[in-house]
């Protein structure tokens, strides 16, 4: 592709957003998830670790082909993450209940605490910066967090 049509394309996609504010909002929540992400940066897991133990915490035992459905990854990509986190004491493999063939991933007590901790570092953070807002601006948020979860749940 020569760089006159690859600027050409990028060039449609910037114009195609009719509300240069969408952009400046992605931005905005990116640095938020980034920041927040950053307050449990002690536990050293990456983002994919951090969603598969999030999924079990939230979720319960699952088998390695449905955490990576879950996770929209390719079942060796998420073979790969179950087996760091294996290493690191976080999950452990068991019988699948119903199903002798297939193994369940379950988080060990050491990964629900470093899940806990995480999660709480997280909320404490961010508590404590919105604590700094007045209520109508933490009323905002708080209503934008429905409105973001219903976009979610509704782009299926």
């Amino acid at each position: 592709m020569s760089r006159t049509s690859s600027n050409a394309g990028v060039a449609q996609r910037v114009n195609a957003v009719p509300d240069p504010r969408i952009a400046d909002f992605v931005h905005a929540v990116g640095a938020l998830v980034r920041r927040v992400r950053a307050v449990s940066a002690a536990h050293e897991l990456s983002w994919s670790e951090s969603a598969v133990m999030g999924r079990l915490l939230r979720d319960g035992p699952a088998t390695t082909a449905e955490l990576a459905r879950a996770e929209a990854v390719r079942p060796q990509s998420m073979g790969a993450t179950i087996a760091a986190l294996e290493e690191r004491g976080m999950v452990a493999r068991k019988p699948h209940p119903s199903d002798g063939r297939q193994v369940n991933i379950v988080l060990t007590a050491k990964g629900t605490a470093v899940c806990k901790s995480s999660k709480d570092a997280k909320l404490i953070w961010l508590a404590q910066v919105m604590a700094r807002l007045d209520d109508n601006d933490r009323e905002t948020l708080f209503a934008a967090g429905e409105i973001i979860q219903r976009l979610v749940e509704n782009d299926g």
